[in-house]
C-alpha cells in the first residue's frame, strides 16, 4: 500500500504545513509564503483587536480571522458569538477578496447578523439602536454597515455575483474601533 505522508504539527495532529499568500490560499511546497498565524494564542481583548485589526490592514483578513477565532475559542462563553461574528467578517472579505462574491456576500450577512443578535441580546446596546460601541470599543453599529453594504456592492439585485470580481482586502478593511483611528 502507497502511504500517503500528511504534514504534521509538533503534536502530531494533521497540519498543511504548505506555504499560504496573505489571503490564506494555500501555495506549491517551497514557494515563499506569509508567515501564518499561530493557533491556540490565547490574548486579552484589547490584543485581539490590535492584531485583528493590523491584519486587516495589512490586507489579511484570513489572518484577522484566525485572531478572532482564538477569541472565540478561548474567551468567556457571553462574548463567544461576538468573536464568532468578527471571525465570519473576517473571512467574509477573505472570500470576496478571492473572487468568492457569493459565499463571501453571505459570511458577511451571516457576521452583520450574528453582531446585531449578539448586541440585543448581550446588553451592549438597546435592541434597534447600535450606537457607537459595545464592548472594548468595537464599533458594532459601523461594522454592520460596511459588511451590509460591501455583501450589497459584491452581488447584483437578483443575487447573483458581481462578475465575481475580487475586492482589495487591505482597502476594504473595516474599522474595528472608530475611536483609536
Amino acid at each position: 500500500m502507497d502511504e500517503t505522508h500528511r504534514d504534521r504539527d509538533a503534536e502530531g495532529r494533521a497540519r498543511n504545513a504548505r506555504p499560504r499568500d496573505g489571503l490564506g490560499r494555500p501555495l506549491p511546497y517551497g514557494t515563499p509564503g506569509v508567515e501564518r498565524q499561530p493557533e491556540g494564542v490565547i490574548r486579552s481583548p484589547d490584543e485581539t483587536l490590535r492584531e485583528a485589526q493590523r491584519l486587516l490592514d495589512a490586507g489579511m483578513p484570513f489572518h484577522a480571522h484566525e485572531v478572532f477565532e482564538d477569541a472565540w475559542k478561548s474567551g468567556p462563553e457571553e462574548e463567544r458569538e461576538l468573536w464568532r461574528g468578527l471571525a465570519q467578517l473576517a473571512v467574509g472579505l477573505t472570500h470576496t477578496a478571492r473572487g468568492n462574491t457569493t459565499g463571501g456576500a453571505r459570511l458577511l450577512r451571516r457576521g452583520a447578523s450574528a453582531l446585531e443578535e449578539c448586541a440585543r441580546s448581550g446588553g451592549f446596546v438597546e435592541p434597534g439602536e447600535f450606537g457607537d460601541a459595545v464592548p472594548y470599543g468595537i464599533g458594532v453599529g459601523g461594522l454592520i454597515d460596511w459588511a451590509q453594504e460591501l455583501a450589497g456592492r459584491v452581488e447584483t439585485a437578483d443575487g447573483q455575483a458581481a462578475g465575481a470580481r475580487p475586492v482589495d482586502a487591505a482597502g476594504e478593511a473595516p474599522c474595528l474601533r472608530p475611536e483609536r483611528r
